[in-house]
């Protein structure tokens, strides 16, 4: 039987307050399109069946030997590309006995065209999102533990995953995504959060941060920023001209937190 996970966080406004940003100003101009890269994968295509009575799917990359830890990453707002896969390999690589699922948010939909990206952004159903990533949860079964990262639009759903997991969040990283902002819904947190933070954000900026850092204390749950002098996306993987040492030195973060709470 499939897993119930808590739904004490049907509809928030957090998902929907990032997509909208794909209308604002200059949003689309800070996404340069990423260009045709070709490699190795070390992984494969998984599909999953989803409480709509649909399936889903991601790249998976099992751990060497049985496993109950699992990293679930959360697409940019491109769809679940190569260069996602690619990141994913590089956890793998990096992060051993621990099983890697890069779930596609999209259903298939994968562009490389920033007008495009945000149709996909701002039409992506809330309730099917979800959706999949409880497929994704019940899929790997109970026992398993799980942490999850995501940049951008993924970022906002690395931690709406955290909240579905419930007990089996053990931790959480977001590349400056919009947060949840109801109180409520962050004490059912189980984990912590490390909020990566680009200091010269237009969109996920200093007032959006400050309400994060401020609902978080109020919800007894711990938030650690990691704060860079960089603009949004500066550490996509789909980011032809990201930031390659602030990148590197929040992928480092970020692993040795994974290997921290995936003990």
């Amino acid at each position: 039987m499939a897993q119930q996970h808590k739904s004490c966080c049907q509809a928030p406004s957090a998902t929907a307050s990032f997509a909208s940003l794909a209308g604002s100003n200059g949003f689309s101009g800070a996404h340069e399109s990423p260009a045709a890269i070709s490699y190795a994968a070390k992984g494969s295509m998984i599909t999953f069946t989803t409480p709509d009575g649909k399936t889903g799917s991601a790249y998976f990359i099992a751990a060497e030997g049985k496993s109950n830890k699992y990293i679930f990453v959360f697409q940019e707002w491109w769809g679940l590309n190569d260069y996602i896969k690619r990141q994913a390999d590089l956890y793998a690589d990096s992060l051993k006995g621990v099983n890697i699922m890069a779930i596609d948010l999209y259903d298939g939909k994968v562009t490389t065209n920033p007008e495009e990206a945000g149709k996909f952004m701002q039409a992506a159903d809330d309730a099917r999102i979800r959706s999949i990533i409880t497929g994704a949860y019940s899929h790997i079964g109970k026992d398993a533990k799980v942490a999850t990262v995501g940049w951008c639009f993924g970022g906002g759903w690395s931690l709406q995953a955290a909240l579905i997991g419930g007990k089996q969040t053990k931790g959480c990283v977001m590349y400056y995504g919009m947060p949840e902002t109801d109180v409520t819904k962050l004490k059912s947190l189980h984990s912590d959060v490390v909020f990566i933070f680009a200091k010269e954000d237009k969109w996920i900026n200093e007032s959006v941060k400050e309400e994060f850092v401020k609902n978080m204390k109020t919800a007894g749950k711990t938030l650690t920023v990691k704060e860079y002098d960089a603009d949004h996306a500066f550490a996509n993987p789909s980011n032809p001209h990201f930031n390659k040492d602030f990148a590197m030195d929040a992928q480092q973060i970020t692993l040795r937190y994974f290997r921290t709470v995936l003990k």
